[in-house]
């Protein structure tokens, strides 16, 4: 799994490329909240537009990434979900939660 990050001003940008498994959920949960620490944004916008795989670990993911922007003030969103990772976007019911553009 590659991330890139870009912080503009509060907001912040994380790029996922590669598969959201199980095997790389766990390192990517670190990492996500070592960026939303460091810079402590007020928006976060999780771009899926590079993966090619999720299942279940991705939606944890995702609502952790939700919970801690909760936690700061702030709002998640999500952009560029291919059709797979969309449709277990859909079936979790992800969009009472989360922007997914």
């Amino acid at each position: 799994m590659e991330v890139s990050v870009k912080c503009e001003a509060r907001h912040i940008c994380i790029r996922l490329s590669g598969e959201l498994d199980h095997h790389s959920a766990k390192g990517l949960l670190r990492r996500l909240d070592q960026e939303i620490e460091k810079a402590l944004p007020t928006q976060l916008t999780l771009d899926l537009s590079g993966v090619t795989f999720m299942d279940s670990s991705g939606i944890a993911l995702l609502i952790r990434a939700r919970q801690r922007m909760q936690e700061l003030g702030g709002t998640a969103d999500v952009c560029g979900a291919a059709a797979q990772a969309r449709r277990v976007l859909d079936a979790a019911g992800l969009q009472r939660y989360l922007t997914i553009r």
